[in-house]
C-alpha cells in the first residue's frame, strides 16, 4: 500500500483535478493529458526516491512544470496552497482517527473477552483510595468498555464532521471557475463539502485537531484510571492481578532479586502521558489567534499525535492480554477487610424493618470492634455481634425489640463477597444475570463499530481506486 503522505494527497487532488475538470471543459484535453503525463512522472520519481516528494503545493508544482511547462498550470485555476493542504490536512486526520478507532476497537473486544473469562472472579473495589465493596471483574472491566464506547461514539462523530472535503474553497470565499466541489469530494472518499469556504480552510482548521486532541486525551484518562488501580494493588506483597512473566512483560531489577518491575504497565502508562502532552499542545497552537494563521495547521504534530495514541492503544491491548488474575486470592483479599459492611445495614433494614441510619450504625460499631481485635469477617463472633445490636438499638431506637432478628446464617451470608454479588438487585448490577445482559450489550455494540469502521476504509479505498482508473484512461 502507497505511504499515504503529504505527497500521496498532492498527487489524488491533482489526479482528480485533471480527470472532473477535463469532463467539465475547464481543463482542454491535450493539456489535460500533458499533465496526466507529468504528473505521472512525479508519481513515480518519488516513488522511486523519498526526497522527491515534497510536501507542500508550491514545491510541487514546479517538478511537474519542468516535467512539462507552463501551460499546465491551468489545471491550477479556482485552487490554491489553502484548499489543497487543507484537504490533505482533513485525509491524513481522517485516516488517524481511523487508526485510533481501529485500535480502540481491538482494546474494547479483548475487555470483552477478559469479561467472559472471569465471570467467576469477585475482588475489592475502591473509592477515596479506599476498600469500598466487594465487586465482579467482569462488571468492573464492563464499566471501562462502557467508557471506551463512549470515546468510540466521539470518534464516530468527530469523524462525520471531518470527512468532508474542503477543496474548491480556494482560500477562503471560493472562485469564480464553476468548478464541481462534489465530484472532487466523491473522489477523494470525502462524503461531502466543507460547505461554507471560509470554515472550510480558516475556522475548521483549528477546531477539528482540538476535538481530536480532546478525544485521544479522555482515551488515554480511560487507560490511566485501569492501569493504577492495577498498579495499587500490584504493589502488594500478593497482588491478585499481575503481568505475566516474561519477554517486554516484566523485568528483574539489577539490584532486588524479588523485583518484577512491570515494564510493560510503565511504558504504556508513559505513553498515555505523552498523548496528554501532546493533546495539550494542540490547543495551546490554536488558541488566542486570529483566523488564517499557520499555528493550529501543523499536519506532522496532528500526525504524531495520531500515531503516538494509536501506539497507546497497542501497548494497553498487550497489557490487557498479558494479565493473570487469581480469583482466590481475590476472594481472600475482600475476606481481609470489612468491604461487605453495608450489606449487613441493607438487610436489616430491607428484610427486618430496622430504619438504615440505625443499621448503619449496628455495621460501623461491628467493624469498630473487629478492627480494636483483629478479627476478620468470616471469623466474627456471632454473640458479639448480638451485644453489639442490643447496645446500639437499647441506645438509638428504644421502641424496638434488642435482639438481633438475623439468624447466623443470614449473618454470615450478609457478610460473604460472593453472596452479596450473586444477591444484587438493581439493573445494571454485577449479579450473573445482569453481567450476561451487559456481555451481549457490549458484544453487539462492538459489532456494530466494526461494521463502521469497515464500511468507512472501504469507501475511502473505493474511491481512491475509482480515481486511479479514471486517471489512467486519460491520454490513453
Amino acid at each position: 500500500m502507497a505511504v499515504r503522505d503529504e505527497f500521496f494527497w498532492l498527487s489524488k487532488v491533482n489526479q482528480a483535478t485533471i480527470v472532473i475538470n477535463s469532463k467539465l471543459g475547464l481543463l482542454p484535453k491535450p493539456i489535460a493529458i500533458e499533465a496526466a503525463r507529468a504528473l505521472r512522472e512525479v508519481i513515480a520519481d518519488g516513488e522511486k526516491d523519498p526526497a522527491l516528494r515534497p510536501k507542500t503545493y508550491i514545491t510541487f508544482e514546479p517538478k511537474m512544470i519542468a516535467k512539462s511547462g507552463p501551460e499546465i498550470t491551468i489545471m491550477h485555476a479556482g485552487r490554491s496552497s489553502q484548499d489543497i493542504h487543507a484537504t490533505y490536512r482533513a485525509a491524513t486526520l481522517r485516516e488517524k482517527a481511523l487508526e485510533v478507532a481501529d485500535g480502540l476497537l481491538t482494546v474494547m473486544k479483548t475487555i470483552e473477552k477478559l469479561a467472559i473469562k472471569h465471570k467467576d472472579v469477585v475482588l475489592p473495589n475502591y473509592t477515596n483510595g479506599v476498600a469500598a465493596q466487594p465487586n465482579a471483574y467482569s462488571h468492573y472491566l464492563i464499566a471501562f468498555l462502557y467508557g471506551f464506547l463512549r470515546d468510540f461514539a466521539r470518534l464516530e462523530e468527530f469523524y462525520e464532521r471531518l470527512n468532508v472535503c474542503p477543496m474548491g474553497s480556494t482560500v477562503l470565499n471560493g472562485t469564480c471557475w464553476p468548478l464541481d466541489r462534489r465530484e472532487m469530494a466523491k473522489r477523494l472518499g470525502f462524503s461531502g463539502i466543507a460547505y461554507n469556504a471560509f470554515d472550510a480552510t480558516q475556522v475548521a482548521q483549528s477546531d477539528l485537531p482540538v476535538e481530536f486532541s480532546s478525544i485521544v486525551t479522555a482515551i488515554a484518562i480511560h487507560i490511566t484510571s485501569f492501569l493504577t488501580d492495577l498498579m495499587v494493588q500490584y504493589a502488594q506483597p500478593r497482588p491478585w492481578i499481575l503481568l505475566q512473566e516474561g519477554g517486554d512483560n516484566t523485568y528483574v531489577s539489577s539490584a532486588m532479586p524479588q523485583k518484577r518491575n512491570p515494564g510493560l504497565v510503565n511504558n504504556c502508562r508513559t505513553e498515555a502521558s505523552e498523548v496528554i502532552g501532546q493533546a495539550q499542545g494542540v490547543v495551546f497552537r490554536a488558541h488566542n489567534l486570529e483566523t488564517g494563521m499557520l499555528d493550529p495547521k501543523k499536519q506532522d504534530l496532528h500526525a504524531a499525535l495520531g500515531n503516538r495514541a494509536v501506539n497507546m492503544l497497542k501497548l494497553f491491548n498487550k497489557v490487557l492480554n498479558a494479565l493473570v488474575v487469581d480469583k482466590e486470592r481475590a476472594l481472600e483479599e475482600l475476606n481481609n477487610d470489612w468491604t461487605a459492611s453495608q450489606e449487613v445495614a441493607d438487610v436489616l433494614m430491607h428484610e427486618f424493618g430496622l430504619p438504615f441510619r440505625v443499621g448503619h450504625h449496628v455495621a460501623s460499631q461491628m467493624v469498630s470492634f473487629a478492627r480494636a481485635n483483629k478479627i476478620l469477617p468470616l471469623d466474627f463472633p456471632y454473640e458479639e455481634m448480638k451485644r453489639i445490636y442490643k447496645e446500639v438499638i437499647e441506645k438509638e431506637y428504644p421502641t424496638a425489640s434488642s435482639e438481633l432478628p438475623m439468624s447466623l446464617e443470614r449473618f454470615k451470608a450478609a457478610l460473604d463477597p460472593v453472596a452479596i454479588i450473586n444477591n444484587r438487585k438493581t439493573e445494571g448490577g454485577p449479579q450473573p444475570a445482569e453481567i450476561e445482559k451487559m456481555l451481549q450489550d457490549v458484544k453487539d455494540k462492538n459489532e456494530k463499530r466494526t461494521q463502521w469502521l469497515e464500511k468507512q476504509v472501504t469507501q475511502i479505498n473505493q474511491s481512491l481506486q475509482n480515481l486511479e482508473s479514471e486517471f489512467n484512461q486519460i491520454g490513453e
